[in-house]
């Protein structure tokens, strides 16, 4: 074949490299007896582009060595930048600054393209130090360069200096950022969770006319989900005139990541309806929500869309197929899920075993544990952390001390959040010396061991203690205390009866610290003056909280009615917990007591036989007993277990003895018998 021009070969290959494989096209530059950079340069950005880099390099390196021959094919700026672009892809940073030298040798490493490769590579590489000083290198950086160090901070985890390189930027340099610089500004406005910031940037966006640019769009969705602001992020959706399955998919996540259930099916069947085709990302928000809600019928229908569209057996969508399982009481449809995925991996085991957990199956939890060990599958630190959540269910201490070995064995006794496991593992298993020693032996404490520690103390009745442990952390340590802190030392001081305590750690948590307390700490005050039996201060905390107080709250002050026989206002507890949560028995129960106690019998009777009317059925409490290294478990009114006769035969003689020294028990244990 013949060619009268040498541009009529550039044509051919770029032509191949348009409509053909690579590998014809790469074909036809071996057989070109005259080649140029030019061509060179085609071939190389076809390989960069289909990510074959490898390939990309060891043609730059042909190249290299046929340029010592003939200088129409030396390497210039842009063979250099595909070739700097592979070496960022690889993350090889050696053959980088050998580039980075043939740069200065050759003194073309003054051009943009060529910085903003360099920039490119140090930050993919983990060396923002070196990507500065290359920056630093030009006088006058354009808005490529700026947007390549503003994209390398935002990437590299550091979006304070993203938004400070951009500051700098637009204020002081006069630079007019493009649509690639915002997505960068936006993404890191949502790194930072700043809403205010975020919402500044939109305001940029539409006073520069680039809110129709559909990849910063998308970016600002993502912005708004993160901050927390649906309604900001459900106008910007509902303006757009043009949409993708990203800005579908990031909708989705919005409303699921905030809560908003019922609107992620909505937007997802309206998603459907217009035969836009989910994606797995866009599958795994709606199975989140699915999952929140415990709506099994949705989760199957999603199920099988995920068949029909062939993604299921993707680990991340059977992953949360499994947990959508498990949250809507189903561990028979997560573990058939589990055993036909091909590939497991550590969070597909953790949702299986913690699945179990949450389902009241804790021993099915450990056994599954000792079997991820034996396939091979190690832990990681949020493994861990589930599988000792699930020990503090037990309560067996010497499984604790096992994982406890296990955690330093494998280098883990260091992680914060295993640490302030460890700690309550220890707590609910009755060892407050061991968890004050993993607490002692930590090299640093965060605010949520400190947290750990405290809630140990309390747990175990000890509210002195964890309010000297407060007053340390709070004044001499680095560690501010937090909303969960507060939580911990309120319940403190609620189970040690320390009312004048609580009310004062609640007063420094809003005017010294400035959180705002959300439902579980007004439950905990509520509680805390109830049990004492300031009954009315506890209904003020009520009527004067800034939201609607939820059943936790109405639920602590009813237990408190009961145990200081206020029936009125027991009454008025119990009709707000009727409404709020009508089929939750044990409420009526609770109240059903309080008349007992009065001798109503006819408003009592009333109630029990509306719950069995209403077939409710009263969560049963469970004990479990570590004797002789074996595992004992219990559950109210327990009548298969085998040694059932015996134990009720103890339980009728300590009535009996009971009723000879005048002891009034409170649970009627003829309802047991």
């Amino acid at each position: 074949m013949a060619y009268g021009k040498e541009e009529s070969f550039s044509e051919v290959i770029g032509n191949l490299l348009q409509y053909a494989s690579i590998h014809h096209a790469h074909k036809l530059f071996q057989e070109t007896p005259h080649r140029t950079v030019y061509l060179w340069n085609a071939l190389l950005r076809s390989y960069c582009f289909e990510g074959e880099w490898v390939e990309t390099l060891s043609l730059f390196r042909q190249m290299n060595n046929v340029s010592s021959v003939s200088i129409e094919e030396r390497p210039d700026n842009y063979s250099v930048s595909i070739a700097l672009k592979s070496c960022a892809g690889l993350r090889k940073l050696l053959l980088g600054k050998v580039i980075h030298g043939f740069l200065k040798k050759v003194r073309i490493d003054g051009d943009m393209f060529v910085g903003s490769a360099l920039i490119d590579l140090y930050t993919k590489c983990g060396q923002m130090n070196d990507a500065v000083k290359v920056f630093m290198e030009y006088p006058k950086p354009d808005v490529v360069l700026w947007t390549s160090i503003i994209s390398g901070y935002e990437q590299s985890g550091s979006p304070e200096l993203a938004l400070a390189f951009f500051s700098r930027m637009v204020v002081s340099e006069k630079v007019s950022p493009d649509p690639v610089t915002l997505v960068s500004v936006a993404s890191a406005c949502a790194q930072l969770s700043n809403f205010k910031l975020g919402r500044s940037v939109h305001g940029f966006v539409k006073r520069k006319g680039l809110d129709n640019k559909l990849c910063l769009a998308n970016s600002l969705l993502h912005l708004y989900g993160k901050t927390g602001s649906i309604k900001n992020a459900s106008n910007l959706f509902r303006e757009m005139s043009d949409k993708d399955i990203i800005s579908w998919s990031t909708m989705v996540a919005c409303y699921a990541d905030n809560g908003a259930e019922t609107d992620v099916l909505d937007l997802f069947n309206e998603m459907l309806d217009k035969r836009i085709k989910p994606n797995w990302v866009t599958v795994v928000s709606v199975l989140r929500a699915c999952a929140c809600i415990s709506n099994l019928e949705e989760g199957m229908k999603i199920h099988e869309l995920a068949v029909n569209y062939g993604f299921e057996m993707e680990t991340t969508v059977s992953t949360a197929l499994m947990d959508m399982y498990m949250k809507c009481f189903s561990p028979e449809k997560a573990v058939d899920l589990f055993n036909r995925m091909p590939k497991k991996d550590v969070i597909a085991w953790a949702v299986l075993f913690s699945g179990y957990a949450d389902n009241g199956m804790v021993h099915e939890s450990m056994w599954v544990f000792r079997n991820m060990l034996s396939s091979g599958t190690r832990p990681d630190a949020i493994a861990l952390v589930k599988i000792l959540t699930t020990i503090s269910e037990l309560g067996i201490l010497q499984q604790a001390v096992c994982l406890h070995a296990f955690v330093i064995k494998n280098g883990f006794e260091n992680n914060q959040f295993i640490g302030a496991s460890l700690i309550e593992v220890y707590a609910k298993c009755s060892s407050i010396e061991d968890a004050n020693k993993v607490f002692k032996g930590m090299t640093y404490k965060d605010v949520v061991t400190w947290s750990s520690i405290i809630a140990a103390y309390g747990f175990h009745g000890q509210g002195e203690e964890a309010l000297k442990l407060f007053y340390q952390m709070a004044n001499h340590s680095d560690t501010k205390p937090n909303n969960v802190t507060f939580i911990s030392i309120l319940s403190a001081c609620s189970h040690s009866g320390l009312i004048k305590e609580g009310i004062n750690m609640f007063d420094i948590m809003v005017n010294k610290y400035k959180l705002k307390p959300n439902s579980e700490h007004y439950a905990i005050m509520v509680d805390l003056l109830g049990r004492m039996g300031e009954l009315d201060m506890a209904l003020d905390v009520i009527n004067n909280m800034p939201m609607q107080a939820g059943p936790d709250i109405w639920g602590a002050l009813l237990g408190a009615c009961r145990i200081h026989q206020n029936i009125k206002m027991g009454e008025v507890a119990a009709k707000n917990l009727f409404s709020l949560d009508p089929n939750h028995a044990g409420y009526y129960i609770l109240l059903s007591n309080i008349y007992s106690v009065d001798e109503n019998w006819h408003s009592a009777t009333k109630l029990r036989r509306l719950v069995k009317e209403k077939r409710l059925n009263k969560i049963v409490g469970q004990s479990v007993v570590e004797l002789k290294n074996e595992v004992r478990s219990f559950i109210a009114g327990d009548r298969i277990h085998d040694e059932s006769d015996h134990i009720y035969e103890i339980l009728t003689k300590l009535h009996a003895k009971m009723r000879e020294v005048a002891f009034d028990p409170q649970v009627q244990i003829e309802e047991m018998l």
